[in-house]
Protein backbone atom coordinates (compact mmCIF):
# COMPACT_ATOMS: atom_id res chain seq x y z
CA UNK A 1 0.00 0.00 0.00
CA UNK A 2 1.21 3.21 -1.13
CA UNK A 3 -0.28 6.39 1.05
CA UNK A 4 1.73 9.66 -0.06
CA UNK A 5 1.36 13.50 -0.37
CA UNK A 6 2.91 15.48 -3.17
CA UNK A 7 3.63 19.28 -2.04
CA UNK A 8 5.06 22.32 -3.01
CA UNK A 9 4.39 25.95 -4.37
CA UNK A 10 2.45 27.26 -6.75
CA UNK A 11 3.99 26.69 -9.78
CA UNK A 12 5.63 23.54 -8.99
CA UNK A 13 4.63 20.97 -10.88
CA UNK A 14 2.38 19.21 -8.22
CA UNK A 15 -0.63 18.25 -10.61
CA UNK A 16 1.05 16.79 -13.39
CA UNK A 17 3.94 15.06 -11.47
CA UNK A 18 1.08 13.76 -9.15
CA UNK A 19 -0.49 11.98 -12.35
CA UNK A 20 2.55 10.52 -13.31
CA UNK A 21 3.41 9.54 -10.49
CA UNK A 22 -0.16 7.79 -8.91
CA UNK A 23 -0.16 6.30 -12.74
CA UNK A 24 3.25 4.40 -12.28
CA UNK A 25 2.34 3.34 -9.12
CA UNK A 26 -1.35 2.28 -9.77
CA UNK A 27 -2.73 4.49 -7.66
CA UNK A 28 -5.55 7.38 -8.02
CA UNK A 29 -3.80 11.03 -7.95
CA UNK A 30 -6.43 12.47 -5.25
CA UNK A 31 -6.38 16.36 -6.06
CA UNK A 32 -8.67 18.93 -4.07
CA UNK A 33 -9.61 20.69 -7.00
CA UNK A 34 -10.78 17.89 -8.56
CA UNK A 35 -12.94 16.56 -6.02
CA UNK A 36 -14.47 20.27 -4.93
CA UNK A 37 -15.43 20.55 -9.16
CA UNK A 38 -16.88 16.97 -8.93
CA UNK A 39 -19.07 17.57 -6.30
CA UNK A 40 -20.14 20.98 -6.87
CA UNK A 41 -20.62 19.36 -10.65
CA UNK A 42 -22.80 16.26 -9.49
CA UNK A 43 -24.58 18.70 -7.34
CA UNK A 44 -23.69 16.66 -3.92
CA UNK A 45 -25.21 18.10 -0.75
CA UNK A 46 -21.54 18.91 -0.19
CA UNK A 47 -20.93 20.55 -3.35
CA UNK A 48 -24.27 22.41 -3.23
CA UNK A 49 -22.71 24.29 0.41
CA UNK A 50 -19.78 24.80 -1.75
CA UNK A 51 -21.27 26.29 -4.82
CA UNK A 52 -23.17 29.00 -2.19
CA UNK A 53 -19.46 29.73 -0.84
CA UNK A 54 -17.96 29.78 -4.68
CA UNK A 55 -20.75 32.15 -5.66
CA UNK A 56 -19.77 34.45 -3.21
CA UNK A 57 -15.96 34.62 -4.20
CA UNK A 58 -15.70 32.87 -0.82
CA UNK A 59 -13.43 30.33 0.50
CA UNK A 60 -15.17 27.22 1.06
CA UNK A 61 -14.49 26.56 4.68
CA UNK A 62 -12.26 23.45 6.15
CA UNK A 63 -15.31 21.42 7.11
CA UNK A 64 -16.68 21.19 3.78
CA UNK A 65 -13.38 20.25 2.01
CA UNK A 66 -12.19 17.73 4.81
CA UNK A 67 -16.17 16.33 4.37
CA UNK A 68 -15.06 15.68 0.24
CA UNK A 69 -11.25 14.39 1.24
CA UNK A 70 -12.86 12.11 3.46
CA UNK A 71 -16.09 10.92 1.00
CA UNK A 72 -13.05 10.35 -1.93
CA UNK A 73 -10.60 8.45 0.62
CA UNK A 74 -13.07 5.96 1.78
CA UNK A 75 -13.70 4.77 -1.89
CA UNK A 76 -13.03 1.73 -3.11
CA UNK A 77 -9.96 2.46 -5.55
CA UNK A 78 -7.97 4.12 -2.79
CA UNK A 79 -7.60 0.42 -0.80
CA UNK A 80 -3.96 0.20 -2.45
CA UNK A 81 -3.01 3.63 -1.38
CA UNK A 82 -3.01 7.25 -3.17
CA UNK A 83 -1.46 10.19 -4.19
CA UNK A 84 -2.83 13.11 -2.33
CA UNK A 85 -2.53 16.78 -4.09
CA UNK A 86 -3.87 20.16 -2.54
CA UNK A 87 -4.45 18.58 0.79
CA UNK A 88 -3.96 19.47 3.31
CA UNK A 89 -2.87 23.21 3.07
CA UNK A 90 -3.15 24.00 6.88
CA UNK A 91 -1.92 22.77 10.01
CA UNK A 92 -5.60 22.43 11.02
CA UNK A 93 -6.15 19.77 7.89
CA UNK A 94 -3.49 17.59 9.03
CA UNK A 95 -4.76 16.85 12.28
CA UNK A 96 -7.93 16.04 9.85
CA UNK A 97 -6.20 14.21 7.31
CA UNK A 98 -4.63 12.36 10.81
CA UNK A 99 -7.96 11.37 12.20
CA UNK A 100 -9.20 10.55 9.12
CA UNK A 101 -6.57 7.85 8.07
CA UNK A 102 -6.29 6.59 11.43
CA UNK A 103 -10.29 6.04 11.50
CA UNK A 104 -9.15 3.40 8.25
CA UNK A 105 -6.24 2.36 10.41
CA UNK A 106 -3.18 3.99 8.35
CA UNK A 107 -1.14 6.77 8.02
CA UNK A 108 0.57 8.66 5.55
CA UNK A 109 4.04 7.13 4.25
CA UNK A 110 5.64 9.66 2.30
CA UNK A 111 4.98 12.96 1.68
CA UNK A 112 7.09 15.00 -1.39
CA UNK A 113 8.18 18.43 -1.80
CA UNK A 114 8.67 19.71 -5.23
CA UNK A 115 11.09 22.22 -4.79
CA UNK A 116 11.95 25.17 -7.24
CA UNK A 117 13.55 28.15 -7.71
CA UNK A 118 11.10 31.11 -7.17
CA UNK A 119 11.98 33.07 -10.36
CA UNK A 120 11.23 29.66 -12.24
CA UNK A 121 7.96 29.43 -10.61
CA UNK A 122 6.76 32.76 -11.66
CA UNK A 123 7.49 32.13 -15.19
CA UNK A 124 6.37 28.95 -15.31
CA UNK A 125 3.08 30.10 -13.73
CA UNK A 126 2.73 33.32 -15.85
CA UNK A 127 3.07 31.12 -18.92
CA UNK A 128 0.33 28.61 -18.30
CA UNK A 129 -1.79 31.40 -17.38
CA UNK A 130 -1.33 32.95 -20.94
CA UNK A 131 -1.78 29.38 -22.62
CA UNK A 132 -4.95 29.47 -20.53
CA UNK A 133 -6.07 32.90 -20.97
CA UNK A 134 -5.97 33.83 -17.25
CA UNK A 135 -5.68 37.53 -17.59
CA UNK A 136 -6.06 37.53 -13.69
CA UNK A 137 -2.39 35.75 -13.33
CA UNK A 138 -0.33 38.83 -12.92
CA UNK A 139 3.10 39.07 -11.88
CA UNK A 140 2.15 40.82 -8.32
CA UNK A 141 -0.50 38.09 -8.04
CA UNK A 142 1.64 35.00 -8.21
CA UNK A 143 3.89 36.25 -6.17
CA UNK A 144 1.23 36.93 -3.75
CA UNK A 145 0.09 33.29 -3.71
CA UNK A 146 3.61 32.53 -2.84
CA UNK A 147 3.24 34.27 0.15
CA UNK A 148 0.50 33.15 0.81
CA UNK A 149 2.06 29.14 0.63
CA UNK A 150 5.28 30.61 2.58
CA UNK A 151 2.85 31.82 5.20
CA UNK A 152 0.11 28.82 5.73
CA UNK A 153 1.36 26.00 3.56
CA UNK A 154 5.20 25.47 4.40
CA UNK A 155 4.68 25.29 8.24
CA UNK A 156 3.20 21.74 7.33
CA UNK A 157 7.02 20.52 5.99
CA UNK A 158 7.83 20.92 9.49
CA UNK A 159 5.49 18.95 10.94
CA UNK A 160 5.93 16.09 8.19
CA UNK A 161 9.56 16.36 8.46
CA UNK A 162 9.53 16.00 12.37
CA UNK A 163 7.48 12.89 11.74
CA UNK A 164 10.40 11.37 9.71
CA UNK A 165 7.88 11.56 6.23
CA UNK A 166 9.31 14.06 4.21
CA UNK A 167 10.92 13.60 0.76
CA UNK A 168 12.43 16.56 -1.09
CA UNK A 169 13.04 16.52 -4.66
CA UNK A 170 14.06 19.30 -7.04
CA UNK A 171 11.24 19.90 -9.49
CA UNK A 172 13.43 22.08 -11.77
CA UNK A 173 14.22 20.78 -15.39
CA UNK A 174 11.77 18.44 -17.18
CA UNK A 175 8.65 16.79 -16.94
CA UNK A 176 10.05 13.06 -16.87
CA UNK A 177 13.35 14.06 -15.54
CA UNK A 178 11.84 15.26 -12.47
CA UNK A 179 9.35 12.20 -12.69
CA UNK A 180 12.59 10.07 -12.89
CA UNK A 181 13.72 11.80 -9.61
CA UNK A 182 10.54 11.57 -7.12
CA UNK A 183 10.25 7.52 -8.80
CA UNK A 184 14.19 7.12 -7.44
CA UNK A 185 13.57 9.28 -3.94
CA UNK A 186 10.41 6.60 -3.43
CA UNK A 187 12.62 3.94 -3.72
CA UNK A 188 15.24 4.50 -1.52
Amino acid sequence: MTRLLIMGPPGAGKGTQAKKIAERLHIPAISTGDILRQNVEDRTLLGREAARYLDAGELVPDEIINGMVRARLDERDTENGFLLDGYPRTLAQVGTLDDILADEGVSLERVLVLTVDPDELVKRVLNRAQESGRSDDTEDVIRRRLEVYSEQTEPLLDVYAGRGFLVPVNGMGEVNEVTERVLSALAK
